[in-house]
């Protein structure tokens, strides 16, 4: 081999390059040029900018096209940094807060005195435009830690001040295309000439950044519950005084995090209990309560702490769980890949489950099927346990399926109360980046799994994109149809799963698929001063998590 030379495999092929060739001078070599779709690079399993040098003795390159989970997190990352050259090119005295996901985009509040109108939003959207046609370089540079401080510090960037006070390296990448300078959080699309297909419009009051999937918009369908979910926790986070991660790791250097600990607690019990009273206000008439969520929302701790709440009220619950209407596993459903789809409505057995519903709230005594997951299939009815439903009980089922209408076809809408949880972080990393919502529930997946399921991290990012493909068909769909949204997500929760999360997204190997997510994982987690889970009260719905809890999962 010669010497300063590195050995890469391409498509399939070995060649080799000069040290230091960049992935955008490699593709240029095989194609003649990097292909439109193609955003950013895999090099050894890591997710890098098509400027990316390449060293070592031998490296393993892989395109990032636009179509892909990384792709779309490029694009989305450098339409959001065209937002914000665009803004500070117009409205230079305006700015621009990053909010949740919402409608196939990126929520943003606007900060400024002169108000938000449709004019505003409209010229905007043209100079982002105009910046794409211009085709800028997005250009990715680092500098040291200092020039980072005072690069934010003279744009007012607080946030990113905070963010970058823990920041334990000497030096910082930074991305820009034009004046606006933001952390490089993950690789941006080498030019703005590739960001395309995008819309700026007006939303509550603020701005709504929607991105394209496969090409065109996906429909927006109104979601307002969804959106005072996230209000509420947004509120929430500034009466703690933590909305970003700077703010959350100067509360754990300080000692103050133990107080946000409790105030976040009790913001969820507070919830809990009007969730409970709402019910109650409704006695006699609501016989079924359904809770349903996505995976590690946390329904397990939530049916607990609402059963008790409930109590209160003197309403008793009584727990049925879908699990035992699962049909034998020889007749589940097959999904597009072949495999059973136990996640499918279908896998379950809606026909006897209605005709026991119905059975239950006309006050018969009920043989509630056991199913033995070991052999998969029912247990012989005769071992089938016996259930009532008295005057002051409520039936509380759980699951994925729960707010699907078809799953209580039997009962009459207006005898059941629906609840919608799930993990809606508010918290960001600064004011211009955001955190992925789902990552909130990967990570406890993550812990949950090894911890107490014998999961290493590897089989559990294996599964996941399995597992959001399954929620984004039989979950989301049915989340406004919810009576209440409970948030389960909590403002210092990543500085927890971190203590553990660390360690067990180290075991995955560098030559595995799912060390690319890992990796990104590492990398976000870095960002976070831990906090050990010794402040957690043992009521909390994170101990489903990390263990510990009262209830006993």
């Amino acid at each position: 081999m010669p010497q300063g030379s590195v050995t890469v495999r391409y498509a399939g092929q070995r060649r080799q390059v000069a040290a230091g060739t960049t992935v955008m001078e490699l593709l240029q070599a095989c194609h003649g040029g990097a292909p439109p779709e193609v955003v950013a690079a895999l090099v050894n399993r890591r997710l890098v900018s098509l400027d990316f040098p390449l060293r070592g003795i031998q490296v393993e390159v892989e395109a990032v096209r636009v179509a892909s989970r990384e792709g779309q997190a490029v694009i989305r990352r450098s339409i959001s940094l065209v937002l914000l050259e665009a803004a500070h090119e117009l409205y230079p005295e305006a700015r621009l807060v990053v909010g949740q996901s919402l409608g196939g985009g990126y929520f943003y509040s606007w900060k400024c005195h002169a108000p938000l109108t449709s004019d505003v939003v409209a010229s905007l959207q043209r100079r982002m435009e105009e910046i794409c046609q211009e085709d800028r370089p997005i250009v990715r540079r680092t500098v040291t830690l200092e020039e980072a401080e005072a690069l934010f510090r003279g744009n007012g960037h607080t946030s990113t001040l905070q963010l970058l006070a823990t920041h334990r390296s000497s030096t910082v990448p930074v991305v820009s295309c034009g004046e606006v300078v933001d952390i490089a959080h993950g690789p941006c699309a080498p030019s703005t000439g590739r960001v395309k297909g995008f819309t700026l419009a007006l939303y509550e009051d603020g701005l709504l950044l929607r991105f394209p999937r496969d090409g065109e918009l996906p429909e927006l369908r109104p979601q307002p519950k969804l959106f005072a979910a996230y209000r509420e926790t947004r509120a929430w986070n500034e009466v703690v005084g933590v909305a970003h991660v700077g703010s959350l790791n100067a509360a754990c250097l300080s000692g103050e995090v133990a107080q946000v600990i409790q105030i976040a607690e009790g913001f969820h019990e507070k919830r809990i209990a009007q969730i409970a009273d709402a019910i109650a206000a409704r006695a006699g008439q609501v016989r079924v309560v359904l809770v349903a969520g996505p995976s590690a929302s946390g329904k397990t701790t939530f049916i607990q702490r609402l059963g008790i709440q409930l109590r209160v009220n003197g309403i008793q619950p009584v727990g049925l769980s879908l699990d035992n209407y699962f049909v034998d596993r020889a007749h589940t459903p097959l999904g597009e890949d072949g495999n059973p789809d136990y996640e499918s409505l279908l896998a379950l057995d809606l026909e006897l489950f209605n005709a026991h519903l119905a059975a239950l709230l006309r006050g018969e005594e009920t043989h509630i099927p056991r199913y033995d997951f070991t052999v998969g299939r029912r247990l012989a009815s005769d071992r089938w346990p016996r259930l009532h439903l008295a005057p002051h009980q409520v039936l509380l089922i759980e699951g994925i399926h729960a707010l699907n209408p078809q799953l209580t076809a039997a009962v009459p809408p207006e005898s059941t109360f629906k609840v919608f949880i799930s993990a809606l972080t508010q918290l960001t990393l600064d004011d211009h980046n955001r955190i992925f919502t789902s990552d909130a529930r990967l990570l406890r997946r993550i812990v949950r799994d090894r911890l107490f399921r014998n999961h290493h991290a590897t089989k559990t990012l294996e599964m996941w994109p399995g597992v959001r493909r399954g929620e984004v068909r039989w979950i989301f769909p049915f989340q406004e149809s919810a009576d209440v949204l409970f948030n389960s997500a909590l403002v210092y929760e990543p500085a927890v799963l971190k203590v553990f999360a660390e360690r067990f997204l180290l075991e995955v190997p560098r030559e595995h698929p799912a060390y690319t997510e890992a990796y990104r994982l590492l990398k976000f987690l870095a960002w976070f001063v831990p906090v050990f889970q010794d402040d957690v009260p043992h009521t909390s719905l994170l101990r489903e998590f990390i263990g510990g809890s009262a209830f006993g999962n």
